[in-house]
């Protein structure tokens, strides 16, 4: 099996900026990034229209592509109707940054869905991402909805009572073997018709786990950024590791994807504090082991 899917690197977690990150990603021959555009310098809102131009041009003469933007707002995804006006709006910008900038993808994560479809969470959601969806589509681009919070078939009969596509799937391994237990494989074959990007990133499952005391949710308090790292390093719940010594199948994996067609973005997320530069290199050979 040969892989022609470019490898890409999440810039945060390298944790060097922005500007050092794009440098530091370059050196480590990647061939496109991911950037989180949520707050600080990416905010939407701070970007006037001459510093995107300034970066979509930085990026360009380093030789890379910019694979998504993260766009992921935290706190309960869409699950909170009062909030969801203010979200849309502000993922809508998040978008329009996007394209602007040369990328179809934003990635995010909506909330985990309620197993029950008549839940109103569940309502409250769907109406939150049909809007999406369809703005997302007008512009030939894709929301992208994180694995991880639900398992894979229970997403596609989510995404599946939308009226586009415009919201489709990131799909990162790890967080399904993590959070789920569900098979990273037969997800891949599941999601097959929505999957635009990718994370490679590897974990172990420590315990059984409702997803809401990781992903957040009403009634349930989320984990921070920095939570989520201490708890992927050396948590109870689950543990994040370097590629290959998890237990996603990377093998059977890579070939799932081949095997869909799917020749997009391998992007490297590396969510632990220490020298995630020595991790994110050694996964970029890793990765180049099935090239």
């Amino acid at each position: 099996m040969k892989l022609v899917n470019p490898i890409g690197i999440m810039v945060d977690s390298l944790k060097l900026g922005l500007y050092e990150g794009l440098k530091k990603a370059k050196e480590l021959g990647a061939d496109g990034v991911q950037i989180y555009a949520v707050k600080g310098e990416m905010e939407p809102s701070n970007l006037s229209a001459a510093t995107r131009k300034e970066l979509k041009a930085y990026v360009a003469s380093l030789g890379l592509d910019i694979s998504a933007l993260c766009g992921d707002l935290a706190g309960h995804g869409f699950q909170d109707q009062q909030a969801n006006p203010l979200k849309i709006e502000t993922s809508k910008r998040i978008l329009d940054l996007a394209v602007e900038l040369g990328t179809k993808v934003v990635t995010t994560h909506i909330g985990v869905v309620p197993e029950q479809v008549n839940d109103p969470i569940y309502e409250t959601m769907q109406r939150a991402c049909e809007e999406l969806g369809v703005y997302a589509k007008s512009m030939g681009a894709y929301f992208a909805v994180e694995t991880g919070p639900e398992r894979a078939a229970h997403l596609k009969q989510f995404l599946d009572s939308l009226s586009t596509d415009g919201v489709s799937v990131n799909f990162d391994p790890a967080n399904m073997v993590m959070v789920t237990g569900d098979d990273p494989v037969q997800g891949v074959y599941t999601l097959k018709n929505y999957i635009v990007h990718t994370h490679v990133k590897d974990g172990i499952r420590l315990r059984e786990v409702d997803a809401r005391e990781v992903y957040g949710g009403l009634g349930y308090e989320p984990m921070s950024h920095e939570r989520i790292a201490e708890d992927a390093a050396s948590g109870a719940t689950y543990r994040e590791l370097a590629l290959g010594e998890g237990h996603v199948d990377f093998a059977r994996y890579f070939a799932a994807l081949k095997d869909i067609g799917y020749t997009g973005y391998l992007t490297i997320e590396r969510e632990v504090k220490e020298n995630p530069e020595r991790d994110i290199a050694k996964a970029i050979d890793f990765i180049r082991g099935y090239k």
